[in-house]
């Protein structure tokens, strides 16, 4: 359940940082992380930290551009060109071409894994082999 903030009006919604680590399975100190480099910024209420619905979405963002192998500087330039005017052209374009960047790189791992995977295969069965023929003997 989001906290509440008597300063809000009603349509707004807070979320502690609690709450967040909680949802996305993270710890506070990853979220503070963020924070200090500038890709999300909480209200501060004293002490706690109050995230918006913003705050929320570019934490799932980050979230999703880390597992796809995005670095935190490629995660702010998008996020600098979505908030440029006409920046969600420029974002999209930027987006797609990172896109293809780390699409190229995962195949090339696909690729590299798979002939080790072969190459693994092969010294399996070179080996299989020679044990079965010492074993006849």
């Amino acid at each position: 359940m989001p906290a509440s903030c008597p300063k809000s009006s009603d349509s707004d919604v807070f979320f502690t940082i609690g709450e967040l680590a909680k949802e996305f399975d993270i710890t506070a100190r990853a979220i503070r992380f963020y924070e200090d480099k500038g890709l999300i910024s909480p209200q501060r209420e004293g002490q706690r930290r109050l995230y918006r619905r913003r705050d929320r979405a570019r934490l799932r963002l980050i979230m999703r551009g880390r597992r796809l192998g995005f670095s935190l500087r490629e995660i702010r330039e998008t996020f600098d060109l979505y908030e440029q005017v006409h920046g969600e052209s420029k974002q999209l374009h930027y987006y797609l071409q990172v896109l293809q960047e780390k699409r190229e790189q995962l195949l090339q791992q696909r690729q590299d894994v798979d002939d080790a995977l072969a190459e693994l295969e092969e010294s399996y069965a070179v080996c299989q082999q020679l044990l079965e023929e010492r074993n006849q003997d």
